[in-house]
């Protein structure tokens, strides 16, 4: 993360989105407690110790790498695995969630809405980012479905929206490789193809410019709704789950027009036309990119483990 925050700050962005997975929790991240086959000393840890201590950490060493970049912040499901839980998540990250752009949109749509939520949206140059929740199997829920259905329909009639971005931890449904979607849980599967259909209507009945983007596997794909389930409806996606997490392999289904890798590390930068036309090209970072951020926090065996060796080799079931 601190590699892809500086690459982020070089290109000039205005901010950076994360669609969550910020630590492992059901195990040790290896930054933490390094893999005992580096040979590394030992650096001993309670449970309990790394779970009070992981999303502090996280904030610590790698949001703090952005500096005084904005960072807008999108929750995954390994910020949902016991004992963490949604309350906690949005106390602990309240700062990068109650941001003025956030409280003035919420304010804007809806003057009697205090609260914190796991979803929002916000409007930079007449594009609406749109921030989803679907990190566990109980989403998306019928509060999010109709804020989001209000939004979308806000969106189609205003002649100032050209373009909507909408981000979130799963992929929706009907994806290449189907496999660790939304498609997993049948409320999911049920919700996300609701929400794609609204997205469709919003592109192809009001003229809206739609993208898609996803975290959830931990490779990088484009053109990810090519498939049988959108023919004829097909917008563009694209899913980046390269910021640090264990590497998956590509699903079988995967094709030409997906422009596939994994092994990688990197991260997705979208450049604006005057028409509110979206390009999205991915950055991918070097093992010299890691080190040179690293700058010697972490020792190098590490960082090249964490290079070459951070990876799954079974396939995603």
């Amino acid at each position: 993360m601190p590699a892809i925050a500086s690459g982020v700050r070089q290109n000039g962005a205005e901010f950076y989105w994360h669609l969550g997975d910020f630590r492992a929790i059901y195990t040790f991240d290896e930054d933490i407690v390094p893999p005992a086959s580096l040979g590394l000393p030992p650096k001993p840890m309670a449970v309990s110790t790394y779970l009070s201590s992981a999303w502090p950490d996280f904030i610590a060493h790698q949001m703090n790498s952005f500096g005084n970049l904005p960072v807008f912040l999108a929750i995954g499901n390994h910020e949902t695995f016991l004992p963490a839980t949604r309350d906690a998540w949005l106390l602990e990250f309240a700062d990068w969630l109650e941001t003025p752009v956030i409280r003035a949109q919420r304010l804007k749509d809806n003057p009697q809405d205090h609260e914190l939520h796991t979803y929002y949206h916000w409007v930079n140059r007449n594009i609406d980012f749109i921030t989803l929740d679907n990190a566990s199997p109980d989403q998306i829920d019928d509060a999010q479905m109709t804020w989001l259905r209000a939004t979308l329909q806000r969106d189609e009639s205003s002649p100032e929206i050209r373009s909507i971005v909408l981000g979130m931890h799963a992929a929706l449904p009907g994806s290449v490789g189907h496999v660790h979607s939304m498609s997993d849980w049948a409320q999911g599967d049920k919700t996300g193809r609701q929400v794609y259909e609204m997205l469709w209507h919003a592109h192809n009945s009001a003229h809206k410019q739609v993208y898609i983007l996803a975290s959830h596997s931990h490779f990088l794909m484009e053109n990810v709704f090519e498939t049988a389930d959108w023919k004829g409806k097909v917008l563009p996606g694209w899913i980046v789950g390269t910021a640090g997490a264990v590497r998956y392999r590509l699903p079988a289904e995967t094709g030409p027009a997906q422009h596939a890798q994994t092994d990688v590390y990197g991260f997705l930068v979208g450049t604006v036309a005057p028409d509110g036309a979206i390009s999205f090209v991915f950055q991918k970072l070097t093992l010299e990119d890691l080190i040179s951020a690293n700058a010697g926090r972490y020792p190098q065996p590490l960082v090249r483990w964490c290079f070459d060796e951070n990876k799954q080799l079974q396939p995603l079931r």
